[in-house]
């Protein structure tokens, strides 16, 4: 099992950095592949001529292999005029108010074309595509292994991880119930699909045939050698690494997961539309307490137009804080000191 993953992806230890969609910093990304594992940059949001751009600017700060990261469609997700935004309008205007912000017109779309951020991102020739929520298209696989980049998946249960290698990804990311962010299930409401990492990582491993990543409740070294333990080949970590001064978070976004304890986070519609992991907040509050929540993306970008000006103002009430259950154990403010501490696990396993 050992070096399997390394080679795959062309790192020197399997610890790989979440991809915090709206979230990634290039510093941080460039920082945990400089190191020699695998930075990752969550491209939710970006049309393809902003993908083109942040390639280029993670080649000029790494020549070490990274992954981008982007959010498949599920069909589901609404557009501009499907739904009545009055109800979720009026349980944010308090928030417009306080950062003295007039309610945004709906713009033509809520989110770019994912073929085209696709087709960017395979332009881009990044050494790993990782995707979310689904199985990518074999025309995505097809191209990805043409030009020399690997793509992984990420499943919620054994079922979604035969499915992505059966589509024949490169490698499957396990992500347990305890994980920060949104729950990418695509096989099951994600609500009924709340396997913990310690239950799923070894059913995954034994399911399929290509590389396991184990992700949700690992922090620390303890967690790098359990996962290892479970079988995996990697670990795939989040909410430490949000805690650095090199990653995107606000301080007091950084000081809310510090003082976050195990039963200190929540999975809640309330900020994106879509269940997610963090910690309960005011704005998290009120919108769950008014029920009036739009379907993702309505409610993502609707909460959008407040949550980046408040990040300006460092007000960690009405920000989306994702973090997971292991948040207490992220206690280092520099992504080099994580990944010495999530090493030091890969020996002790």
């Amino acid at each position: 099992m050992t070096g399997r993953l390394e080679a795959l992806l062309g790192i020197d230890v399997p610890v790989v950095l979440g991809p915090f969609g709206g979230l990634s910093s290039v510093e941080l990304t460039a920082t945990v592949s400089r190191l020699g594992g695998l930075g990752s940059y969550g491209l939710y949001g970006y049309a393809p001529d902003r993908v083109a751009r942040t390639a280029a600017e993670l080649r000029a700060a790494t020549d070490r292999p990274f992954a981008l990261n982007v959010w498949l469609a599920t069909g589901d997700e609404v557009r501009p005029g499907q739904v009545d935004l009055t109800g979720p309008r009026a349980a944010v205007d308090a928030f417009f108010a306080e950062l003295g912000l007039a309610q945004p017109d709906e713009p033509a779309a809520f989110l770019p074309d994912v073929d085209e951020q696709l087709a960017a991102v395979l332009d881009a020739r990044p050494a790993v595509l990782s995707v979310v929520y689904g199985v990518p298209a074999p025309w995505v696989v097809q191209t990805a292994h043409e030009r020399g980049t690997c793509v992984v998946g990420t499943a919620t249960t054994v079922d979604e991880a035969r499915a992505l290698a059966d589509a024949g990804v490169d490698a499957v990311v396990a992500s347990g119930a305890e994980a920060a962010g949104h729950r990418v299930s695509f096989l099951h409401d994600p609500a009924d699909a709340l396997v913990g990492t310690f239950a799923l990582v070894p059913q995954v491993v034994d399911a399929v045939r290509v590389p396991v990543l184990a992700a949700g409740g690992v922090a620390d070294r303890r967690g790098v050698a359990a996962a290892r333990a479970l079988g995996a080949h990697g670990v795939v970590v989040g909410t430490a690494f949000l805690r650095t001064r090199q990653s995107a978070a606000s301080e007091a976004y950084r000081a809310a997961i510090a003082a976050s304890p195990a039963h200190g986070t929540v999975l809640t519609r309330a900020m994106s539309g879509r269940l997610a992991r963090g910690v309960p907040n005011r704005a998290v509050r009120t919108i769950e307490a008014s029920g009036a929540i739009a379907p993702f993306p309505a409610q993502n970008w609707l909460t959008g137009r407040f949550r980046a000006p408040a990040a300006g103002r460092d007000e960690a009430g009405l920000l989306s804080l994702w973090a997971g259950q292991s948040a207490a154990l992220a206690t280092w403010d520099d992504a080099g000191a994580v990944f010495a501490e999530l090493v030091a696990g890969l020996r002790d396993g």
